[in-house]
């Protein structure tokens, strides 16, 4: 059995059976750990349509689950991203929706003043209570709130057809027994008949306080850009995945400079970083901990693909981990980064049945 050492977080993306939701996966958790549902609102961004509006900020319903004791077990949540599974001609189920505008900041107000688990006819009330206007609704079921000059606010709308069977299942940071806690989510949904979706994928989060360090960053950097693509192979990449891609090209550049090396504070080092704009969309996103994010610093993971047993999750977790080892292992040098793959998993610590697992896998690809 694989042990991991590192803390880390799983976000692996399902797709409910028709006629499920992640609200049934979200409950036959709390029924398993003797807890409870919490409907809460999941901020997310998908391109839009409309001309001049790039982009639109959604809220979308979530579920937190907690245990009896109130620790969080998961949270199963929307993601945007998976739209070719759902049958989009069916009608929106009762009591499901979500809330649009093309400002954040709005939206930010919404999720601290109005109530989730509200109809959507009343979910709005308390934001056109603050403009002082009051909701309007159409004959599709959207209620819309604008101010009194008649800029809009915020709309609620149904979800389009199944837009409920999403379902990314997020765990809360891990630090022990891995495997256990990773299968007493993963089992239950694959027994109410969750699937792997068509976009579907695996990210995979470590905690990144050890890589607070200039040369653990570039040695990372260094190891990721020569044998990214082959571990994407390796580890079977989704090709239909969306939300990839590659560092900027400045990025391996500066990591080994002797200005950024030299460096003997963190806070002056990341700061060379900021001017590049990282995305989180990426093989590898190491945004969190360069920018700060609040809550959040990790090192994601995000060329897995969807998979439904805790074992095969844990062993790519712990190939990771021992990349991330070889970086902080560094002494302060830059470490010379194997030519291939085989090359690369010989001195990687890997555990002898880790490594000989990876090792089969590259043979068999």
């Amino acid at each position: 059995m694989t042990l991991l050492h590192w803390k880390i977080g799983v976000e692996i993306e399902l797709l409910a059976p028709p006629g499920k939701s992640r609200r049934d996966l979200a409950e036959l958790l709390a029924k398993h750990h003797n807890g409870k549902v919490r409907r809460f609102f999941h901020p997310q961004a998908e391109l839009g349509k409309t001309p001049g509006t790039p982009i639109f900020e959604n809220l979308t319903l979530g579920f937190e689950v907690v245990d009896a004791a109130g620790k969080l077990v998961a949270l199963c949540v929307d993601d945007l991203t998976l739209q070719n599974n759902l049958r989009k001609q069916f009608p929106s189920l009762p009591g499901w929706y979500r809330i649009v505008s093309d400002d954040t900041r709005l939206l930010k107000l919404v999720m601290q003043q109005s109530n989730a688990a509200a109809p959507i006819e009343q979910v709005l009330e308390p934001i056109a209570t603050l403009f002082g206007t009051q909701a309007t609704s159409n004959s599709e079921g959207m209620i819309r709130v604008a101010d009194d000059h008649g800029a809009p606010i915020a709309i609620a709308s149904p979800l389009p057809g199944e837009r409920e069977r999403p379902c990314e299942l997020v765990t809360p940071p891990i630090d022990t027994d891995h495997l256990k806690r990773l299968n007493s989510l993963l089992a239950p949904a694959a027994k109410l008949g969750f699937t792997a979706p068509l976009e579907g994928a695996t990210h995979i989060h470590f905690d990144a306080t050890q890589l607070c360090h200039p040369f653990v960053l570039a040695n990372l950097v260094r190891i990721l850009s020569v044998h990214g693509p082959a571990l994407k192979q390796l580890v079977h990449t989704n090709p239909q995945c969306r939300r990839l891609g590659n560092w900027p090209e400045e990025l391996e550049k500066i990591v080994q400079s002797p200005e950024f090396l030299n460096e003997t504070s963190w806070e002056q080092a990341r700061t060379q970083l900021l001017p590049l704009k990282l995305s989180k969309y990426c093989d590898f996103n190491i945004r969190n901990f360069i920018y700060a994010v609040p809550n959040k610093k990790t090192f994601e993971v995000r060329i897995f693909p969807v998979w439904l047993d805790a074992q095969t999750v844990i062993e790519a977790a712990g190939l990771f981990e021992s990349i991330l080892n070889f970086a902080v292992n560094s002494g302060n040098k830059l470490k010379p980064v194997p030519s291939t793959l085989e090359q690369l998993l010989e001195v990687l610590p890997l555990e002898t049945s880790l490594q000989k697992c990876w090792k089969t896998k590259l043979i068999f690809q």
